[in-house]
């Protein structure tokens, strides 16, 4: 299972090289296999994924969702969330994806739903900003999700307005993907992560 993680972090390293990286990067070729995926990590396709076996597959429907974005209470932190919810969802995989101001069940505890939401999602995207450091839910969806899968790399933290030392260090040695100088690069990334993730675990259950 860390097969793909390990490619992630072969072809990306530190976010501190990543800037340096970039345009070797971009002259890797694009095609709908896992591998040139991975390959051109980093960049904007020039043109939509191609569907994948892993989204029909049995392996993805074993959990109610794809990926839950966890975010801090502050408007511009939610505003990010929803913006990167509304890509992942809308995307040609249409990802399910779990947003706690929306899919919690009203009235119900907060740590039961948060609980829940962290056992039932394949990834946990962490949007670590100032406010993310402050706030007590994100950190108990943190430790809920480091206890959940405290080896898998199932946790991708989402760095904004914030240099990577400021990252939390039981998340520094996860891949992380910087959103501070662009975006929409990071979106991009963070959805070939979670389709390679999803083809990876797919063939996983293949090979035993």
């Amino acid at each position: 299972m860390h097969c793909w993680l390990q490619k992630l972090l072969k072809s990306k390293g530190p976010l501190s090289a990543q800037h340096g990286a970039k345009a070797r990067v971009a002259q890797s070729s694009t095609s709908s296999s896992s591998s040139a995926a991975l390959s051109s990590l980093g960049t904007a396709p020039s043109k939509p994924l191609q569907p994948s076996f892993a989204l029909s597959s049995p392996q993805r429907w074993s959990r109610k969702y794809d990926v839950l974005v966890c975010h801090s209470s502050v408007d511009s932190d939610a505003e990010e969330a929803q913006r990167l919810v509304s890509f992942l969802e809308a995307s040609s995989s249409g990802f399910r994806c779990f947003l706690r101001e929306r899919d919690s069940c009203p009235g119900g505890a907060i740590s039961t739903e948060l609980c829940d939401a962290v056992e039932n999602s394949h990834l946990w995207a962490l949007l670590i900003t100032p406010s993310f450091l402050q706030d007590n839910w994100c950190q108990f969806v943190t430790q809920q999700a480091l206890s959940e899968g405290p080896m898998s790399h199932r946790t991708i933290p989402l760095v904004k307005n914030l240099h990577r030392s400021q990252v939390p260090r039981e998340l520094r040695f996860f891949f992380n993907i910087d959103l501070n100088n662009n975006p929409d690069r990071g979106y991009n990334l963070l959805h070939r992560t979670v389709l390679c993730y999803l083809e990876e675990l797919v063939k996983k259950y293949k090979d035993t």
